[in-house]
């Protein structure tokens, strides 16, 4: 049953995302996916449930499809047609709730499962992937890659940062730059402390390029 249903998962995210190209695309889902297995089994997490949330994280994204946001219409339906009883659907409904990134107001998920799965969504924001998924957003959303006369807006709550329409630069920021001191689990805290030197290191070649330093 575990392969079943991870492959119907698969099958049913590949269906919605596969016209998005502003960063949220079927292979962000999959490398989240990944990178939550491997999480999740050196965490000792429960395995399915891991998985499950990591596939179906996006599926009602706000960004994505306000729609269904609020109720999960996507991730509660799937479940349903798959066998998934009613409290795991709950359970897995609330963890998908908790893992964005949403300023200050963002919050840790309760569960073990679920910080897995929070872990892994925000590994795909950092280093190189992250860097070509920020411009990747940026640009669908007709934003500017950087304004040095538009500074960031630190400490944004979630209203705040919903309606925010800043640089793809200062987006680093506000957002990325604070992801590896948010993880929560030992595994990812060590992939994040690497991504986080690489784009580091791009930020400052950007602006000694940018101001034709080099």
């Amino acid at each position: 049953m575990h392969s079943e249903i991870i492959d119907r998962a698969t099958e049913f995210v590949k269906n919605i995302f596969e016209n998005d190209f502003g960063g949220h695309d079927y292979f962000h889902t999959i490398r989240v996916f990944k990178m939550a297995t491997y999480i999740a089994k050196k965490e000792n997490a429960n395995l399915q449930t891991v998985q499950l949330v990591a596939l179906l994280h996006d599926v009602d994204d706000i960004k994505l499809s306000p729609q269904t946001h609020e109720n999960k219409d996507n991730a509660r339906r799937f479940l349903r047609e798959n066998g998934v009883d009613d409290s795991t659907v709950e359970s897995i409904c609330q963890m998908i709730n908790e893992i964005s990134y949403v300023g200050t107001d963002s919050v840790a998920p309760k569960t073990l499962e679920g910080q897995c799965a929070q872990d892994a969504d925000r590994l795909d924001a950092i280093g190189a992937i992250g860097i070509a998924r920020a411009f990747a957003f940026g640009g669908s959303r007709n934003r500017k890659m950087y304004d040095p006369d538009e500074p960031p807006k630190m400490n944004m709550n979630e209203e705040e940062y919903r309606k925010s329409k800043s640089t793809t630069v200062n987006h680093f920021y506000e957002k990325l730059f604070k992801l590896t001191a948010m993880m929560n689990t030992s595994a990812a805290k060590e992939i994040a402390a690497d991504r986080e030197r690489y784009m580091q290191n791009f930020i400052e070649e950007f602006l000694a390029e940018w101001d034709g330093e080099r």
